[in-house]
């Protein structure tokens, strides 16, 4: 496993390898059920809710795809092997690369199970690249907003007043004038904002600058910003999938349309709106996380405002006949995967030479018992030792002189009767012996095969089961295979409890995976702090280590732990808590979370004490800071 997905349980990893290669003919067959559907569709409004939706589909079907193959036990990546494998399921990568190397005769794991770590790394990757870019791009946008843009004039401020009351829109909306955009576009979600670039102001008429304005209003009172950002994560997190991309730009030149259509049904004359198309068309610039009028394909747009046939209409039946074909390669492309994942039986455990396995032919025929659709011709009797007749459905194997101590008698004396042939070939493959299930016994496990085959994997021994026994846990099977993966030992156990804590099963699991060790507990013991279990795991992964402990009691302060998780969590540092101090304010813990929280900087009361304020409480910046009082109109 690769250092990117070292924090991935394996199942986890699994699951989430195998999710990425089924959203592969998932993501096919929606994009190509919509592009079916969108074909016999003729309104633009109904194009896009079917594409909107089928967007929905494809970010739907990878998480329905992971819970399900996470809370099923039985992750696709566990095996691709044929009928003849008798390995238990097992969900963990390790598991399953023991079976592929002691299987001698069985059929190996599919080569791409090794690859699933590197998989999963690279979508991690792209994610990472993906989400630094949109990230960059809306902090870029925001600083241009503040920067660039002043409140639109007085004509300008009512005549869109007027426009936005014609749609019936209620909401409350700001009209600024910039010149860092070429084209009208809205931004932001809660809060919009109609950016007017002074272009647009002096190079529309005034009735071609009203169909504009009442474009970009009727993406706002669509809510097109709230899907745009959602259209924004999923191509984020599924961008290795081409059919999120063709979906999406479905649903962005849909939207345009859409607009385009309120625009002229409200303002009437589409001539001029086309004119008005045209010229921003070669004003064309403009951000892709905003909602600008010239955006989408310009052609397309004016023919449908115009009323006019479109060169490309007579591909209708082309693009219809390409989506079907699509479909049915998914379907298809699915199968193959699934028969991948799911591989369908061959062979039989009772066609495989039990003599390979140092099995006795004494054994009780009855015990494993051969399937009645392979049957195999009675053995011949042995010159020395004639063998009794034998059933149809037994199969032909060598006889051999009984003895007490063959593998099934022992697993026989050890208590577990009854048992397969699959499950045999597992334990022996796995090297479940007597004597280990006899110590398991000792130890009060009575572990069923799955739970034998899981602890012998992962290396639970007796001695590791007694070990934790003797320090007052009393874990079950699933419990001990689960503190084995996640490495929690005697050893480990001891370093916490001799810091004077007392945690269960689970929290010792989830301390060891969040990586909270005995050092680290000392390190906090040693700066006053005594948090509990629960404790100890927040400030762990909040990153509450002995040295941000430090600095904030040298400043005077005594957080408790719920407080230190809070300040970590909303930023706090010495540094800032310093800032407030110099600036003459003596702050407690909730009032530096809460002044935090507000945005209460140095540079803020700097920027208070440059309006005249003085003497103020750490309360009243909150409350100017609240009501933006000191915020230029730029800002607000």
């Amino acid at each position: 496993m690769t250092s990117l997905t070292n924090w991935l349980s394996p199942s986890a990893m699994h699951s989430l390898g195998w999710t990425l290669l089924h959203f592969l003919w998932q993501g096919m067959a929606i994009a190509a059920l919509a592009g079916v559907v969108m074909t016999l569709c003729r309104r633009a409004s109904t194009r896009y809710m079917l594409a909107v939706g089928a967007l929905v589909l494809m970010f739907a079907a990878p998480v329905a795809t992971f819970f399900f193959l996470t809370s099923s036990g039985a992750s696709v990546s566990a095996k691709s092997a044929s009928a003849g494998e008798m390995q238990p399921t097992i969900a963990t990568h390790r598991a399953n690369n023991i079976v592929a190397r002691t299987s001698g005769g069985f059929s190996r794991l599919s080569p791409s199970l090794d690859a699933l770590p590197w998989l999963v790394e690279a979508w991690l990757l792209g994610v990472a690249f993906f989400s630094l870019r949109s990230a960059g791009g809306f902090l870029l946008l925001e600083r241009e907003r503040r920067k660039q843009s002043t409140p639109a004039s007085a004509r300008v401020l009512a005549m869109c007043q007027t426009l936005q009351r014609r749609l019936g829109l209620e909401r409350a909306i700001r009209y600024c004038e910039c010149t860092w955009l070429q084209a009208p576009a809205v931004i932001g979600w809660f809060r919009p904002m109609l950016l007017l670039p002074v272009t647009a102001l002096t190079g529309l008429s005034e009735e071609q600058l009203q169909l504009v304005i009442v474009h970009e209003l009727a993406h706002i009172q669509r809510l097109d910003p709230f899907v745009n950002v959602f259209q924004i994560c999923v191509e984020t997190l599924l961008f290795y999938h081409p059919a999120v991309w063709w979906l999406s730009k479905r649903i962005r030149a849909e939207r345009e349309h859409c607009c385009d259509d309120v625009a002229v049904s409200l303002c009437g004359n589409p001539v001029e709106y086309a004119r008005a198309l045209t010229l921003m068309e070669e004003w064309r610039t403009a951000p892709a996380l905003a909602m600008a009028a010239n955006r989408g394909p310009l052609s397309e747009r004016i023919f449908r405002v115009l009323g006019l046939k479109p060169t490309g209409a007579g591909t209708r039946g082309m693009g219809l006949t390409g989506s079907v074909l699509c479909l049915t390669a998914a379907l298809v492309a699915g199968n193959a995967l699934l028969g991948i994942a799911y591989p369908k039986p061959v062979v039989h455990a009772s066609q495989i030479s039990m003599a390979a396995l140092g099995w006795r032919a004494a054994a009780d025929p009855q015990s494993s018992p051969a399937p009645a659709s392979t049957p195999a011709p009675a053995a011949k009797p042995s010159p020395a030792r004639p063998s009794p007749a034998q059933s149809p459905t037994q199969p032909a194997v060598e006889p051999q002189p009984a003895t007490a101590g063959s593998y099934i008698d022992g697993m026989r004396a050890a208590g577990l009767d009854n048992l397969s042939a699959d499950q045999l070939v597992a334990m022996k493959i796995q090297g479940v012996t007597p004597e280990y299930v006899r110590g398991l016994r000792e130890q009060g496990l009575h572990p069923d095969v799955d739970e034998l085959l899981s602890m012998r994997i992962q290396g639970a021994s007796p001695e590791y089961i007694h070990d934790l026994r003797s320090l007052g846990l009393n874990p079950d099977a699933d419990q001990i295979v689960a503190m084995k993966i996640q490495g929690v030992d005697a050893t480990y156990v001891s370093g916490l409890k001799d810091g004077g804590l007392q945690p269960n099963i689970d929290q010792l699991i989830a301390m060891k995976i969040q990586g909270v060790t005995p050092d680290y507990v000392r390190s906090l013991h040693d700066q006053g702090l005594q948090p509990n279990a629960d404790g100890l795991i927040a400030m762990r992964i909040q990153g509450v280590t002995a040295d941000y402990v430090s600095d904030i009691q040298a400043l005077g302060l005594k957080p408790g732990v719920d407080q230190f998780v809070a300040m970590r969590i909303q930023g706090v540092t010495a540094e800032y808590i310093k800032g407030l101090q110099a600036a003459g304010f003596k702050v407690d813990i909730d009032d530096a979370i809460r002044a935090r929280i507000q945005g209460v900087t140095k540079e803020f009361i700097e920027r208070a004490v440059k309006h005249g304020f003085q003497n103020l409480s750490l309360e009243k910046l909150i409350q100017l800071r609240e009501m933006g009082i000191l915020e230029s109109p730029a800002d607000l």
